[in-house]
């Protein structure tokens, strides 16, 4: 009876070792309750009414500060294929 009761728990101990993965850490929608809406990671920016609509709170929107920029020398834009730079005598010292 000792020996059946406790392969009775050893095999209940196992088969939860193998249920247990790394995924059912991850929450997504599939594994959660049916009212479960995990969204994409931003911030709202406003809240839902009761009759279905959605009202911007100004104070939510994202408020960028820009300085400027009208005698700055470097251009906005970084070309992938760019032009043979010129080298200067002192990147070809022999060590």
């Amino acid at each position: 009876n000792e020996r059946m009761a406790l392969g009775l728990i050893l095999g209940l101990a196992r088969s939860m070792r193998r249920k247990r993965t790394s995924s059912l850490d991850i929450l997504s929608s599939k594994r959660a309750p049916r009212n479960y809406y995990k969204g994409k990671n931003c911030k709202p920016t406003g809240f839902h009414t009761r009759k279905g609509g959605y009202v911007v709170v100004q104070e939510k929107l994202p408020n960028y500060v820009v300085p400027d920029l009208t005698d700055f020398k470097l251009k906005p834009y970084v070309s992938q294929c760019p032009l043979n730079a010129k080298t200067t005598a002192n990147t070809n010292v022999s060590t």
